[in-house]
């Protein structure tokens, strides 16, 4: 399959069952740079960018499965695993493709994002305030955003690849969650699922959220993260790859 029309930095490592980590709001793929090595020596990990400018949801969707396309052409299946915005569309892509998808991770997400005004108002100062001033309010929300043992070291790295981020693409997945909404299609995710929801999560209800989602996803399992952060795959403490294995060998087939 042809590559998509935008910069994807599609990135492969391991072998094995393809697992795909879908990005979160920053689109850039790279904060999952402590979980790959985890999860490479399991599974076939790729990651990749989200396109700044999908005018729908379902634009990112066709992304994603071009990824599981392009590295899994026989099996065309994937471990689907998506952060925040990413948990969004990692859910939307399981509704629409669920052929694709052979089990379905979500952390810190929600089938909704309430209030709807905190997205307008981001929107609106994002638009406002110079890009340059993001690393400065990044720093000044460190505390609110990461868990609280999370290395002074990680919260650089951090600071250092969200600066590549584009502003663009912020306000354009800001501007795709004012019409997501997927709460009265919970009950037709098939795959088997698992719900992550860090206790310490300051910007999305990250455990009320998964309590409501994984009581009407059949088939689904809900984790408490104690003590993180709604950043919390940087935490020193958190290795997805074990978090599957426990999950896939004692889930019900």
């Amino acid at each position: 399959m042809a590559a998509p029309d935008y910069d994807w930095r599609l990135s492969i490592e391991g072998s094995g069952e393809l697992l795909v980590l879908v990005p979160g709001m920053d689109g850039t793929g790279q904060l999952f740079y402590r979980q790959v090595p985890l999860l490479a020596r399991s599974f076939r990990t790729a990651t990749y960018a989200l396109r700044n400018d999908a005018a729908t949801m379902d634009a990112l969707i066709e992304d994603l499965g071009r990824v599981i396309d392009t590295v899994a052409p026989e099996g065309r299946r994937a471990v689907v695993v998506g952060e925040s915005f990413g948990g969004a569309l990692a859910m939307s892509f399981a509704l629409a493709r669920p052929e694709q998808v052979s089990a379905l991770v979500v952390l810190n997400s929600f089938p909704y994002f309430a209030p709807q005004f905190r997205l307008r108002l981001a929107r609106y100062g994002l638009g406002l305030i110079p890009w340059g001033v993001m690393a400065a309010i990044r720093r000044a929300t460190a505390f609110r955003l990461h868990s609280a043992h999370t290395h002074r070291d990680d919260i650089r790295r951090f600071m250092e690849l969200t600066a590549g981020a584009s502003r663009d693409g912020y306000l354009n997945r800001l501007q795709l969650l004012m019409s997501y909404d997927v709460r009265d299609r919970l009950h037709d995710l098939r795959p088997p699922t698992l719900f992550l929801a860090a206790d310490q999560d300051h910007l999305v209800p990250s455990v009320q959220q998964a309590r409501f989602m994984a009581a009407r996803v059949p088939n689904a399992v809900l984790r408490v993260l104690e003590g993180h952060g709604h950043i919390c795959l940087i935490a020193p403490d958190i290795d997805l790859a074990n978090m599957l294995t426990t999950w896939r060998g004692t889930a019900a087939p």
